[in-house]
């Protein structure tokens, strides 16, 4: 079942979503800017976030439409794109990927031959592409990789910072947060566990 409400305000673990993934982003990245809908702008911003908050240019272009007002939005060239329910994000692998974009319009990891694009660097060069596909309706965004310098981290790379994938984990339905505020739990209990020498990985 899905969550049928605005889930980058559920709460896991006293934070909401979206704070915890603002908390993971910061650093490694400069500024945060956050990307929704003008219907929830409104919500979002009496979250009181302390970060740019700007309503999508194209409505109803799903993901990509929301990458594109980012990447037109931001300040900086290079700019990574997260989703706001994706809890587990991990500093050191935004990072590797982040140092990965010289010469690159944009870095993506990818696990099992699947594309993770809401977990990837873009730079402004993938504004005209974008542009382009969403005046022709093409909404997939992995047929921007095809069309602009695309660098893939793949699963030997990305097992370095996070063996289990966690860092693609994204929450959607009930049984998701569930799972979700299951793990962070373990977690906690795990690092208060090996303070007294009783855990071990």
């Amino acid at each position: 079942m899905r969550l049928g409400r605005l889930k980058a305000l559920e709460r896991i673990n006293n934070q909401s979503l979206i704070e915890r993934t603002i908390e993971h982003l910061a650093p490694p990245t400069q500024s945060v800017l956050v990307v929704t809908t003008e219907e929830q702008f409104d919500i979002i911003r009496a979250a009181r976030l302390k970060v740019k908050i700007v309503v999508d240019l194209y409505p109803g272009k799903g993901a990509l439409g929301g990458i594109y007002t980012g990447l037109t939005s931001a300040d900086t060239c290079y700019n990574l794109v997260v989703g706001c329910d994706m809890p587990f994000l991990n500093r050191d692998l935004l990072l590797y990927i982040i140092e990965n974009i010289s010469n690159f319009d944009a870095v993506v990891p990818k696990i099992r031959g699947m594309l993770e694009p809401l977990h990837a660097v873009y730079s402004k060069g993938c504004l005209a592409p974008i542009h382009e596909m969403i005046e022709e309706n093409r909404l997939e965004i992995s047929g921007l990789f095809s069309m602009v310098r695309t660098r893939y981290i793949d699963e030997d790379e990305l097992r370095q910072f996070d063996s289990q994938h966690l860092s693609f984990f994204n929450v959607n339905t009930l049984a998701d947060l569930k799972e979700a505020r299951k793990l962070i739990e373990q977690r906690e209990h795990c690092l208060t566990a090996a303070k007294d020498n009783i855990c071990s990985d």
